[in-house]
């Protein structure tokens, strides 16, 4: 069909004459069909997508321009949009499944054993602490116990910022040591 006859009919679809869309249609599913086929590769999504595809155009048929391009050239960017549309609508359902199983993924651990060794880890460190200077300390303790930051030390020690902060910093390199993580 020439694209003439084809820019013909798609006007007459406008106007909403059906017998003038079931012959369109027959002109141009097959084309539309294989396009959304080629991008979506799946076949039962592509015959959905080219059905949507039709009843877009049945809808938008009167925003067709005969003076801003062919018929067939209309119909297939409008056939593309839809298919690039489901891939990027399945890509996304995709990511969101994924993301929904990686936060309710229930793992099987024995939450037991797991509080008792937090529980002595915990013991662990409050012991390297306490075998800690005085000075390194009070820094750590205030710093990580408390959850002060270097500035409130360094007021609640009386120290300037600096000094608060070497104090923290080697304090955390004695308990790296004293725990058994190297220097």
């Amino acid at each position: 069909m020439t694209p003439e006859l084809l820019g013909g009919l798609l006007q007459r679809v406008a106007a909403g004459d059906q017998e003038a869309f079931a012959t369109f249609y027959d002109a141009v599913s097959a084309r539309v069909h294989g396009l959304v086929l080629r991008i979506l590769r799946d076949p039962a999504q592509s015959e959905e997508v080219t059905q949507e595809v039709f009843v877009q155009v049945w809808r938008e048929a009167p925003s067709f321009d005969p003076a801003r391009g062919s018929a067939l050239s209309w119909l297939l960017t409008v056939a593309h949009r839809r298919a690039v549309d489901r891939v990027r609508s399945e890509s996304a359902q995709s990511k969101r499944e994924v993301v929904y199983e990686s936060r309710n993924v229930t793992r099987s651990i024995d939450s037991t054993s797991e509080t008792v060794e937090g529980r002595w880890q915990a013991q662990e460190v409050r012991r390297a602490v306490a075998d800690l200077g005085d000075r390194h300390k009070e820094a750590i303790e205030l710093a990580y116990f408390h959850g002060l930051t270097h500035r409130e030390v360094s007021e609640r020690l009386g120290l300037p910022l600096g000094t608060a902060k070497t104090r923290i910093r080697d304090g955390l390199s004695k308990l790296r040591q004293q725990m058994g993580g190297g220097p």
